[in-house]
């Protein structure tokens, strides 16, 4: 693997620089830190509440607009029993043991379950960034290409969770990285080499989302790999929550794709998940995938907890939360014009640029009520950092047209002094 010299001395590898991602972030985060933006601790009370219970702000009850819980499903009262259920007809919380040796009877109904709700087979993990350290090895392996190492190519903005085991499949076979949904560029990739695997968000973090259309004609011309993580897209979309990217794939998923998502964002459990395809692929990944092989399960109350979602899943609340959710985005983008406006997605940003203003607009939301995530590299490139609104079926919409007027208030004023 290439490597370059590090501004402070010694060697750094081609795909990670962490000394310098420190050094060019330190002021922010301590900033952030100091005015009581990260590191928040609270107590959920109903609804997008949270009373705070620590800091300068102590006592204080503000709205949430941080966490992913789009559906507002993860202090759904059937989910909490579920989690509590689990518990008590098992009578432990954990057992200390790589997959591969012993396994909970729980784990198996939720995998089952889960398989069936989403037409995969379904591998249930600790969390999905687990998942993803498990799964981008293999596929780099060429054992899920027949034999052939793909190049392996990421989408520059495809989520920390995927970018950070660039290294470790680089000792594998061939890294590259493409820009952000470019498609001809991907193409100019398949044509030069037999095979290629492509690693990319299905819904991005920061808004946006994948264009699948176009990924599956590459893949029909090109037998192109698909490994997408839809951590962000998963139960906002299909008639059973199989997520954005799953709910435009053929129904079945076959050996070239694989969906990669979290039991703990829209899905309003814990844990992770993969889709695969075929039983030679389930086969493989019970057997070498990290995480299985040497770690343990989740945990029995996630386990309890996805499997009460799963039976939401299978109602018409689904669809209730799923609409709620779409008036919401509809509400806010009615009032707040962003890049993200007019896509069904439930991530907004407000763009302001300089890192330490987009700290001040944060900071001016939260002493008004509204937690909101203030962002900046290297979560997003130098001098575009801003604010991410998440929004969630259970926002109550007068709350949501005063965050619009804050926001419309606050930015005014930060981009006349900007």
């Amino acid at each position: 693997m290439k490597t370059t010299e590090a501004s402070g001395g010694g060697r750094t590898g081609r795909f990670r620089n962490t000394a310098s991602v420190i050094d060019r972030t330190r002021l922010y985060f301590e900033e952030a830190h100091r005015r009581g933006l990260m590191a928040v601790y609270g107590r959920s009370v109903p609804g997008r509440a949270i009373s705070l219970t620590g800091g300068e702000r102590r006592g204080n009850t503000i709205t949430d607009y941080v966490r992913c819980s789009y559906l507002g499903l993860d202090n759904h009262p059937a989910i909490v029993a579920g989690a509590i259920g689990a518990i008590e007809q098992y009578g432990a919380l954990h057992w200390s043991c790589a997959r591969t040796r012993l396994n909970f009877a729980l784990i198996g109904d939720l995998e089952e379950t889960l398989s069936q709700l989403f037409r995969a087979r379904v591998i249930a993990y600790s969390t999905v960034m687990v998942a993803n350290m498990g799964a981008l090895p293999i596929i780099a392996s060429g054992h899920l290409t027949r034999g052939q190492r793909p190049v392996m190519v990421f989408d520059r903005l495809a989520h920390a969770s995927l970018a950070f085991h660039k290294p470790v499949v680089a000792e594998e076979t061939q890294v590259e990285a493409i820009s952000h949904n470019d498609l001809d560029a991907l193409e100019q990739i398949c044509r030069k080499h037999p095979v290629v695997a492509y690693v990319c968000d299905g819904v991005y973090s920061m808004g946006g989302f994948a264009p699948i259309g176009g990924l599956l004609q590459l893949q029909e011309k090109y037998g192109l790999f698909l490994y997408i993580d839809d951590a962000h897209g998963i139960s906002l979309f299909g008639d059973n929550g199989e997520g954005f990217a799953r709910s435009l794939l053929p129904r079945d998923l076959g050996e070239r794709t694989i969906v990669a998502a979290s039991l703990g964002k829209g899905f309003g459990a814990s844990g992770g998940m993969l889709m695969l395809g075929t039983a030679r692929q389930e086969t493989l990944f019970r057997r070498y995938s990290m995480p299985h092989a040497f770690s343990a399960s989740p945990n029995v109350a996630a386990i309890g907890a996805a499997l009460a979602s799963a039976d939401i899943h299978r109602t018409t609340e689904l669809q209730t939360r799923q609409g709620r959710l779409a008036e919401r985005i509809a509400f806010f983008d009615e009032r707040i014009d962003t890049d993200q406006r007019n896509t069904p997605l439930p991530i907004r940003m407000i763009k302001v640029g300089d890192e330490l203003a987009s700290i001040d607009f944060a900071e001016r939301l939260l002493d008004e009520g509204y937690y909101t995530s203030v962002t900046f590299f290297p979560t997003v490139a130098h001098g575009h950092a801003g604010i991410r609104i998440c929004l969630t079926a259970s926002h109550d919409l007068t709350d949501l047209e005063r965050l619009c007027a804050k926001i419309l208030s606050y930015g005014q004023q930060t981009l006349t002094a900007a």
